[in-house]
């Protein structure tokens, strides 16, 4: 959905959290998805993102094709939940994150942002091909996607703290977890950076993390509730995602780390856009920003449990490496 890594080296991350929300709780939640990756109820996002009306201005901005066509054509590959998701199992109807943001920033133009399924791998290509205007796929910004798209970035994430709710262990930052046993899943990035020669209990002059390695996230959140570690060191949009989701909210937290407020070794995430449509992803970085003026971006990221990825200030190209 996101991530520390170019998006498609979290999916499998994403996806057990997916599962972690029913394996743990032992029911789906509703108003969130399913394990199949499908949304169920209605959606407090969408809510937010049909409320917010056209600036002409912004949508004079926009290109003549766009205008003409009142359709800004994107891709995206779904299920990714919770930022790519369908409405219901079987359904073709795409919701999510993305989605709904994309619905609010469109309405703004006022024009249309249609959703269409595409693999991961292929979307870059076939946005170069014509047969899309941008991408919205958790597609992290990185400098070899900026070469052919201009990334309008709208959150950025990194590895998060999940613990179990009400965070008995008073941890507030990922230096309180040295000496102290917390989960990982086996082969990470989260895994590497604990356990490498640079870890960053070891470079504080503190003891080492006793890391627990587990073959999946699910295995590493059933441990917090078994009292085997204390928290489970994973990528951020998962945390949030298995915290909202997860015995309806009440099994589990994401520790906001004042130190790295959107996730350790964070990067941006961004909509990339075509480099053949000038003044397009200007437009959509404009209509972002008020939609975070507003609340309305915040608001769509809470329904999903992401706030904690959220950025302050819509900006472009902004990739680290």
């Amino acid at each position: 959905m996101a991530s520390v890594l170019p998006r498609r080296s979290v999916q499998a991350a994403l996806a057990a959290a997916a599962v972690a929300a029913v394996a743990v709780s032992g029911c789906a939640t509703p108003k969130t998805t399913a394990p199949d990756g499908s949304a169920s109820g209605a959606s407090s996002a969408a809510k937010a993102a049909s409320t917010v009306g056209a600036d002409q201005q912004l949508h004079q901005q926009l290109p003549a094709k766009i205008r003409s066509a009142g359709v800004v054509r994107v891709a995206t590959d779904v299920p990714y939940p919770p930022f790519e998701m369908f409405t219901a199992a079987g359904s073709s109807t795409i919701t999510g994150l993305d989605y709904d943001l994309g619905q609010a920033i469109g309405a703004k133009l006022g024009v249309r942002f249609l959703f269409t399924e595409q693999k991961f791998d292929g979307i870059v290509p076939a946005i170069q091909a014509g047969k899309f205007d941008a991408v919205m796929s958790a597609m992290t910004d990185t400098k070899k996607r900026e070469a052919v798209l201009d990334f309008v970035d709208y959150s950025a994430s990194g590895s998060g703290i999940l613990v179990a709710h009400g965070n008995p262990h008073h941890i507030t930052t990922l230096l309180d977890l040295c000496g102290q046993k917390v989960a990982v899943q086996s082969g990470s990035k989260q895994a590497a950076m604990l356990t490498g020669s640079a870890d960053p209990c070891s470079a504080a002059g503190k003891p080492k993390v006793q890391v627990a390695q587990y073959p999946k996230d699910t295995d590493a959140q059933l441990a917090i509730t078994s009292g085997a570690v204390i928290a489970d060191f994973m990528d951020k949009p998962a945390a949030g995602y298995v915290a909202k989701t997860a015995g309806n909210g009440s099994q589990f937290q994401v520790i906001d780390d004042p130190k790295a407020p959107t996730g350790v070794d964070s990067t941006p995430n961004g909509i990339g856009v075509s480099k053949t449509l000038p003044g397009l992803a200007s437009a959509i970085r404009q209509a972002l920003q008020q939609l975070m003026d507003d609340g309305t971006y915040q608001s769509i990221l809470k329904a999903y449990g992401e706030s904690g990825i959220a950025i302050a200030k819509a900006t472009m190209n902004q990739a680290t490496s």
